[in-house]
């Protein structure tokens, strides 16, 4: 069994930071590859970010610059996003993601940009 559990979604307005958590555990752990997806309103879920063990981060273009993922903690199981200058098109429900032989979820944590 492994779980994801997520943490750190807010209402922040336009030009804001936050700090989003996932702190994974389980078999499956360590795991090659953890990152976030997001899910705004009325849109289908994207690619954010994302880390491998070694610490090799990818960003999708629209957060390039502004987000930083890092990776830590016991056999790298917790991931931390930082983002910074938010816009409201930021705005959704951020889903942990971690990616090995099997693919997991968490269960999301909103984060809101006023403008």
């Amino acid at each position: 069994q492994v779980q994801l559990v997520e943490s750190g979604g807010d209402l922040v307005q336009a030009g804001g930071s936050l700090r989003l958590s996932c702190v994974g555990s389980g078999i499956a752990f360590p795991i090659p590859t953890m990152g976030w997806y997001r899910q705004g309103p009325g849109k289908e879920r994207e690619f954010v970010a994302s880390i491998t063990r070694g610490g090799t981060a990818r960003y999708a273009d629209s957060v390039k610059g502004r987000f930083t993922l890092s990776r830590a903690g016991v056999d790298n199981n917790t991931v931390y996003l930082r983002m910074n200058s938010l816009k409201p098109d930021d705005t959704g429900v951020y889903y942990c993601n971690a990616l090995g032989a099997s693919q997991f979820w968490g269960q999301g944590t909103q984060v809101t940009v006023s403008s």
